[in-house]
């Protein structure tokens, strides 16, 4: 008996330290880039966008489709770099497993 109410206040600690580090994430920044880092995004480990960077050479009036496609691609890299940054720090309590939900 005694050693489930040890493994259960290791639980606790494990799900106390889990909440902490992904409060943490929040205050963590990625970046994405495209073409060549005229376009950068900067998201946090919450996965919101919280900087958009557009370099004037970019911008071309006759071609927005291109800018467009410029910005999405960087949103995409900095989200790729988020569900890295949080696989990296959430890892450390699944042991590098995957756990669907977990984060």
């Amino acid at each position: 008996m005694k050693n489930m109410q040890q493994m259960m206040k290791q639980v606790q600690k494990m799900q106390a330290e889990m909440q902490k580090t992904q409060e943490a994430l929040k205050d963590k920044i990625v970046e994405g880039s495209a073409g060549g880092g005229v376009v950068t995004v900067k998201a946090n480990g919450h996965k919101q966008i919280v900087d958009i960077a557009i370099k004037p050479e970019a911008i071309d009036p006759d071609d927005v489709e291109m800018l467009q496609d410029l910005v999405l691609t960087a949103v995409n890299d900095a989200l790729r770099n988020v569900d890295e940054l949080v696989g990296k720090e959430m890892g450390r309590f699944t042991g590098g497993l995957n756990i669907p939900g977990l984060f």
